[in-house]
């Protein structure tokens, strides 16, 4: 390695002096000069545009500090969660979004308050592989904008959100059966395969549920609700690769999901769904 000559190593150490004190006047530049409200905050409008987000949220928090409790105050406070979503300082738009709730919670701006928290934990969620904790928080957030603003376009758009969170929780279920199913831990597997056809019947999963619930009803010995859900998911998806696949299975042990009754049907559905109608 070449070695660094003294010259050099001073003209380094100065360049990084010279950096520190440049960061260190732009911070304390916000420290002590008293400004107008106004000019505050276009200037942090103005860096939230240009994509310098460090320096807004800097700005945005400048005017509250300078002029608490004013209308400016509580703007600024919004859009300096706004600005942590979108550098993805998620934690930080999180808790900011939670201070202007508790200061504001009837206001203007609640509703898109809700919304950054319920999206900072949406763009979080990870791979069905790993911990769903933070797809959990996800979707309560996301209940919650609904539940609150029903009729708003943030809600609309939770709505959507909800329907993926919902198929990446079934996705995690689904990885857990199969791994149960292949070490032959029957029970557990079925647990989790119930989960996903009764909380989770509109995602793209549910097929592949059922016919993993024919494949371990089966292994149990269960004949008879082996060809119940056989039954349930030829009646709702007939033309599936997973429902031909059960038929074959049953027509193997001598059994036909046809020759279960629309009541008998019902009745299964009804065992797994109380609330089913």
């Amino acid at each position: 390695m070449r070695k660094m000559t003294l010259p050099v190593l001073i003209s380094s150490l100065s360049f990084v002096i010279l950096a520190a004190c440049q960061n260190s006047d732009r911070i304390e530049e916000l420290a002590y000069v008293e400004r107008p409200v106004e000019t505050l905050y276009q200037r942090a409008t103005d860096e939230l545009d240009s994509r310098d987000y460090e320096q807004a949220i800097l700005l945005f928090n400048e005017v509250e500090r300078q002029h608490p409790y004013s209308e400016w105050a509580r703007r600024s406070a919004l859009m300096s969660a706004f600005a942590s979503y979108e550098s993805r300082r998620y934690d930080d738009a999180i808790d900011t979004a939670n201070r202007y709730l508790a200061l504001n919670p009837a206001s203007q701006g609640a509703p898109y308050a809700y919304y950054l928290i319920a999206v900072s934990y949406f763009d979080q969620i990870i791979d069905v592989g790993r911990d769903q904790k933070t797809t959990e928080l996800a979707q309560a957030a996301l209940f919650e904008l609904v539940r609150r603003y029903p009729d708003t376009d943030y809600a609309r758009d939770a709505r959507l959100k909800l329907d993926m969170v919902d198929d990446h929780l079934a996705g995690k279920e689904m990885e857990i059966g199969r791994w149960y199913l292949r070490n032959n831990q029957h029970l557990s597997a079925l647990n989790r395969f119930r989960n996903v056809v009764r909380d989770y019947d509109t995602t793209l999963h549910a097929e592949e549920a059922l016919h993993r619930l024919v494949e371990t009803y089966l292994s149990l010995g269960l004949r008879h609700e082996a060809v119940s859900a056989a039954a349930v998911l030829g009646y709702n998806y007939p033309q599936s690769e997973w429902y031909a696949d059960s038929y074959s299975l049953l027509q193997g042990e001598g059994l036909n999901p046809d020759d279960l009754s629309e009541q008998g049907r019902l009745e299964w559905v009804r065992g797994l769904v109380p609330n089913f109608n």
